[in-house]
C-alpha cells in the first residue's frame, strides 16, 4: 500500500476527468488533474464549428451541475466548453493543465512516477486514465493513400465548410459525425457519403419524447457491453428525419466505399476513376494511451481491462472508454456511473480492503466509433 500523502493522478481534464475527480473527492482520495490542454474543457473546444450534442441538456448533465437553458434543447459545442470550464469550479481537486503525460512507471514499494512532457516525474499512489480518444484519430490504410495529392484528413481536423465551398468532396463513414459533415458540406460543395453498406437511422424521438428519455426509463443506457453487441450490429444516425429524406432525395449522395486512391482521386468499386479536392475521413478513434506503453498495460494499443479496472496493474483505473460498462460510458451523460464505480473500488485496493481484478481477457482492439456515443 502506498503512501496516503501521494495523489491519485487523473490524466485527462475533459468530461472523464472531472468525473473521475469529482468521484475521487467522495471517498476520500487526493485526486491530481493533469490536462494537456489549456482549460479543462477535454477535446470539446477542437471539435466542429456546428456539432451540438445528440441528447437534450437534462440528459446531459454531469452530477450536480445542470445545463442552463431550456433542458430540452440540444447544446452546442462551445456550451459543452463553458459548462465543463464552470464544472471543474464546483469541486476542490487540483487541476494542472499544460501538463502532458509522457510516461507512467511503476514505482518501488508501490504506486507509480508519472512522467511529463516538462521532465517532472509525480509520485502517484494511483493512476486514472481519463484522457479519450480524440488524440489518436484511426485513418484507415487504403492503397494510394499516400500518393494523393488532395487534402486528406480525419473529421477531427474538420472545422467548417467554408474552405471546401465549390469543391468535390468525399466524407467516410456512417455514423453521426460522417452524416453530420456530409450534410453540412452539401449546402456548399459537391458531396459524396461513401460508406460500407447502407447508413441506418434511430429516430431522434418517439412517441413525442426524445430517444434519451426511452433510453433512460426503459434502463438501456445501462445495459452492459455484452448484451449490447447482440442488439446493436450497426452504428446507427439519431435522425429527425432530414439526413434520411437528404439521402433518399440525393440531396446527399451516398456510394460503396471507394478501394483505392489515385494521385488525383479515387477508384470506386466498379472501377470508375474520379477526381476528388479533398476526403474527409469520420472513421472513428483509438484509445489515447500511448503513455502506458511502459507499463505493459496495453495489448495492441487496447487496455487490459475490465469495467474500467485495469488486469494487469494493481492501482490503474479507466474511466471515458466506449462500452467501458454501458451504452453510456463515454458520454457526458453516462460517464459518472462508471467515475464512482472505479474509483470506489481504487479507494478500496488503496486502503488495502481489495484487490483489482487480475485477468489475461482483453477486449478485441477497434476504432472507437464516430456515432455519436461520446456525446
Amino acid at each position: 500500500m502506498t503512501a496516503q500523502a501521494d495523489p491519485v493522478i487523473i490524466i485527462g481534464g475533459g468530461q472523464s476527468g472531472l468525473a473521475a475527480a469529482r468521484a475521487a473527492l467522495a471517498v476520500g482520495l487526493r485526486p491530481v488533474v493533469l490536462h494537456a490542454g489549456d482549460s479543462p474543457a477535454g477535446s470539446w473546444p477542437d471539435y466542429y464549428d456546428s456539432l451540438t450534442l445528440f441528447s437534450p441538456a437534462r440528459y446531459s448533465a454531469l452530477p450536480g451541475m445542470a445545463f442552463d437553458g431550456d433542458p430540452e434543447h440540444y447544446p452546442h459545442r462551445d456550451e459543452v466548453v463553458a459548462y465543463l470550464r464552470r464544472y471543474a469550479r464546483t469541486f476542490d481537486a487540483e487541476i494542472r493543465t499544460g501538463v502532458r503525460v509522457t510516461e507512467v512507471h511503476p514505482r518501488a514499494g508501490g504506486g507509480y512516477l508519472v512522467r511529463t512532457g516538462a521532465g517532472d516525474e509525480i509520485a502517484a499512489a494511483g493512476v486514472v486514465a481519463a484522457s479519450g480518444s480524440f488524440g489518436n484519430p484511426y485513418l484507415p490504410d487504403l492503397p494510394g493513400r499516400g500518393d494523393f495529392t488532395g487534402d486528406l484528413l480525419h473529421v477531427a481536423d474538420y472545422r467548417r465548410p467554408g474552405p471546401y465551398a465549390g469543391k468535390r468532396v468525399i466524407v467516410v463513414g456512417a455514423g453521426n459525425s460522417a452524416v453530420q459533415v456530409a450534410y453540412e458540406l452539401a449546402a456548399h460543395a459537391h458531396v459524396t457519403l461513401a460508406t460500407r453498406g447502407p447508413v441506418r437511422f434511430l429516430p431522434q424521438r418517439i412517441g413525442g419524447r426524445d430517444l434519451h428519455h426511452w433510453l433512460r426509463v426503459t434502463g438501456a443506457d445501462r445495459l452492459p457491453r455484452r448484451v449490447l453487441s447482440r442488439l446493436i450490429r450497426h452504428a446507427a444516425v439519431l435522425d429527425t428525419g432530414v439526413y434520411r429524406d437528404a439521402l433518399a432525395s440525393g440531396q446527399l449522395a451516398r456510394r460503396h466505399m471507394f478501394t483505392a486512391f489515385t494521385p488525383d482521386g479515387v477508384v470506386w468499386g466498379d472501377g470508375t476513376i474520379e477526381c476528388v479536392d479533398a476526403v474527409i475521413f469520420a472513421t472513428g478513434y483509438r484509445p489515447n494511451l500511448g503513455y502506458l506503453e511502459p507499463l505493459g498495460a496495453l495489448a495492441h494499443g487496447t487496455p487490459r481491462q475490465v469495467g474500467g479496472l485495469s488486469t494487469s496493474h494493481q492501482g490503474l483505473v479507466y474511466v471515458g472508454l466506449e462500452f467501458q460498462r454501458s451504452f453510456a460510458s463515454n458520454t457526458l451523460r453516462g460517464v459518472s456511473r462508471d467515475a464512482t464505480h472505479v474509483m470506489r473500488a481504487l479507494a478500496a485496493h488503496l486502503s488495502g480492503r481489495r484487490r483489482l481484478p487480475r485477468s489475461a481477457a482483453v477486449p478485441a482492439s477497434a476504432p472507437t466509433g464516430t456515432s455519436g456515443a461520446g456525446r
